[in-house]
């Protein structure tokens, strides 16, 4: 009997014991929430979800956003949650209607008991909904079931609305083609995000990828080209239109339609793009009687420049053609806006084509410039007669802007500011800011990329408004887009890699209030979210965890200072040198290194004795006429003068980026240089540094010349080199050794580099030099 006493009184002390236990607390530094929140109070405690937790859903139309968490819950957890009508004090997340929100906003509310969700409208309680997501463990992501994990929600008020009412991502899927199914994982990330609009660049002339049921040739020749996909983008020929043409594809209208459908279960909106007047040589390759001539031409496999092939203007027939199109478009497209693209349109056809110039001449217009107004004001009136608002890239303002029309200004802000000013609604994507499609760390460790440089801090950057607008200008800015063009991203996960972290930073700025953006927070934030990346599946880049080295050179002593930095603040950098090798072990860089002979420095971030980014490995090179006065026969371009006549001996040497300030140019004229030694020297051997990039116009040299004098006067040539032009789909550097018999009491060389005589487009070639090495 005292036994039987005993085992009660345990089991009752054990039951006490459970009921007072509470879930666990988290700290601030815990909630990793991207965008960041309008405002946020942490409490004490957290609500564990479990599989007897109820969704509570008020209305049968929002069933459909309990997705957003079984989906995840299914498959990280393998149960899902039972939605219900009925309120339920304990174990529920409620959604409750709330007429006093606004319309994106939603407020949050999670104590131990429950979940409080409230929102005024589906787009409210998806964004709600999404934080709850990002407040779950990381492992919620998970593709798998994942075993002996708690799946707590931290115990928070949240209130929470956007900044900006637009906030979107183009993708460009003409010049590389990206199935349905990647098209709707990236909705899902969009969401994610709290992003609701994504412009969907169907057109242009590489590809044309919507089904048109009038015109099918449009996706039966224009969807595809000839395939050139090992060649450079710009060094890609020009195709026979009689050629075979396998690379594209397309999307039926049942895609269309499933993919609308789903982004409007997420709350996202989709834009379509059909580009006039030009980028459209896919269409024309089609139907050659939509160009001012009517010849037959081939989509293009590259880049094309300038874009001369674009609609005629001057024929009824091309707007017959597009009001046709369109009219297909909106039936698939429900929403407001219809982008008509209108950039980058050469007008040389039109300044001589018959029907252009009637047209010019009937309407009572100045120039082409006007005639493009003219174009784009009747496309314009169409679609308003549908009920729809055209949206253009900033080059509608040319000639004179469609009267309702909204601008996406791309080459800066001016557009912007000009179209605010005249009472239009703008969205700000600029060139400087949000195109991903540019390089966001340095060339020497990425895949090819358009030359020029986003890095994630730019993007975090971004401010949709400029100080200089009114009042009623700033009222008129929408919000902000980044943009993903895709001549150089083939593949889905090369997409990913361009997009993320970098989405999150545009994200975060057009959704939290300015006044608590900050750069410093949100690199601890987005160090933790790049984790639930990882989880997520998505191939981010790790770029930000670049080392990027800063050097000088005190050319009297010849000593050079090196620091380290990364792009992200207060990381443990680690650094090795020569042949020691780098690991966690290795020393930690606190001040700057100072190195006066030959020296490799290989560096890293590292976190929790890990790696986080590509290792920097980078040589030092000293030689013979480090610091010795250099003379040019034909000066370098201004735009390319690196650190001007010392440049091409002071030991730095330039990256795979041309726009990096090592390099210095030539074109038109060789590089004849001559270096004063100071003091007569043996010498064996000159080593000339080159970078060819053929996309953007920069070659190798085609032969290279060394002569060596001992006065300065008389110059005897020991070595030549000679090479032959070879195809390069990508940036590189080379090294052009130029060794020969040894030459005793020499004080001067003098190094000739000839460019290419002509690109093969015809062109003038640059030359590109960095470090002219004497040994």
């Amino acid at each position: 009997m005292k036994l039987v006493k005993i085992l009660l009184l345990f089991i009752a002390l054990a039951t006490i014991g459970c009921a007072q236990k509470e879930n666990p607390s988290f700290a601030k530094e815990d909630l990793v929430l991207i965008p960041q929140p309008k405002s946020l109070k942490l409490n004490k405690g957290s609500f564990e979800v479990t599989k007897s937790t109820k969704i509570v859903i008020p209305q049968d139309s929002l069933a459909s956003v309990s997705s957003i968490l079984n989906d995840l819950f299914e498959k990280a957890a393998g149960f899902e949650l039972e939605t219900s009508a009925e309120a339920t004090s304990e174990n529920s997340i409620q959604l409750k209607i709330n007429s006093e929100i606004a319309k994106e906003a939603y407020q949050l509310k999670v104590t131990s008991e429950n979940v409080i969700l409230e929102a005024n409208s589906k787009l409210g309680f998806v964004y709600g909904l999404e934080t709850i997501r990002q407040l779950l463990p990381k492992e919620i992501e998970s593709a798998s079931k994942i075993s002996n994990i708690g799946w707590y929600i931290p115990n928070v008020e949240i209130s929470d609305a956007p900044q900006y009412s637009y906030r979107g991502n183009m993708l460009d899927v003409s010049r590389h083609f990206f199935g349905k199914g990647y098209i709707k994982k990236h909705i899902d990330r969009l969401a994610f995000l709290k992003l609701n609009t994504f412009h969907f660049h169907l057109v242009d002339d590489q590809g044309w990828r919507i089904e048109i049921k009038k015109y099918p040739k449009l996706t039966e020749v224009g969807g595809f080209r000839v395939d050139q996909e090992d060649s450079h983008w710009n060094a890609r020929t020009k195709n026979d239109p009689d050629a075979e043409a396998t690379f594209g594809g397309f999307y039926t209208q049942e895609d269309i339609k499933e993919i609308v459908a789903y982004a409007q279960e997420k709350g996202i909106r989709v834009i379509p793009e059909i580009e006039m007047p030009a980028h459209v040589m896919s269409a024309i390759a089609a139907y050659p009687w939509l160009s001012c001539t009517g010849e037959p031409i081939a989509v293009p496999s590259g880049g094309v420049w300038p874009i001369t092939d674009i609609y005629c203007a001057g024929k009824e027939s091309t707007f017959e053609f597009l009001e046709e199109v369109l009219t297909e478009v909106m039936e698939l497209f429900p929403g407001e806006y219809i982008h008509v693209g209108g950039d980058e349109a050469t007008k040389t056809n039109w300044k001589t084509c018959p029907d252009c110039q009637r047209r010019i001449k009937e309407e009572g217009l100045a120039d082409a410039d006007e005639l493009q107004s003219y174009f784009m004001k009747r496309i314009e009136k169409f679609l308003n007669e549908n009920n729809r608002t055209l949206i253009g890239w900033d080059e509608i303002l040319e000639g004179g802007l469609p009267e309702e029309a909204t601008v996406m200004s791309w080459r800066g802000f001016e557009g912007g500011w000009e179209a605010s000013a005249a009472g239009h609604d703008v969205i700000m994507t600029p060139t400087s800011h949000l195109y991903f499609d540019y390089y966001q760390g340095s060339p020497d460790h990425e895949p090819v990329a358009f030359n020029a440089f986003t890095p994630l801090e730019r993007v975090y950057e971004f401010r949709p408004v400029l100080d200089s607008m009114s009042i009623e200008q700033k009222k008129h800015v929408l919000g902000g887009q980044a943009n993903l063009w895709a001549e150089y991203v083939p593949t889905e996960e090369h997409s990913e890699y361009m997009l993320f972290p970098r989405l999150a930073a545009m994200a975060e700025v057009v959704w939290s209030p300015e006044e608590q953006l900050g750069w410093e927070d949100f690199s601890v934030r987005i160090r933790k979210m790049m984790e639930r990346f990882e989880v997520m599946g998505i191939n981010y880049a790790k770029s930000a965890y670049a080392i990027q080295p800063e050097s000088d050179i005190d050319l009297e002593t010849g000593e050079i200072t090196i620091k380290l930095k990364s792009e992200f603040p207060n990381t443990e950098i680690r650094y090795a040198l020569n042949e020691e090798e780098l690991t966690a072990e290795s020393s930690v860089y606190e001040s700057e290194i100072k190195v006066d002979t030959d020296t490799k420095i290989k560096a890293a971030v590292f976190s929790n004795a890990k790696v986080m980014g590509p290792v920097m490995d980078k040589t030092f090179q000293f030689h013979k006429a480090v610091g010795k006065p250099v003379t040019y026969k034909y000066p370098f371009n201004k735009s390319y003068a690196s650190t001007g006549e010392t440049a091409l001996v002071n030991v730095l040497k330039g990256s795979k980026y041309f726009k990096d300030g090592r390099w210095q140019g030539w074109i038109g004229n060789p590089a004849i240089v001559t270096i004063d030694l100071e003091e007569t020297m043996t010498v064996n051997e000159v080593v000339v540094g080159s970078l060819e990039e053929q996309g953007t116009g920069i070659y190798f040299p085609q032969q290279l010349k060394v002569e060596v004098s001992k006065d300065g006067k008389t110059f005897k040539e020991v070595a030549f080199l000679k090479r032959e032009y070879q195809t390069n789909p990508g940036a590189k550097i080379e090294n052009f050794e130029l060794k020969f018999e040894t030459q005793e009491n020499i004080q001067f060389v003098r190094v000739s580099i000839e460019p290419l005589a002509k690109t093969p487009n015809g062109g003038g070639a640059w030359l590109f030099l960095d470090e002219i090495q004497v040994k």
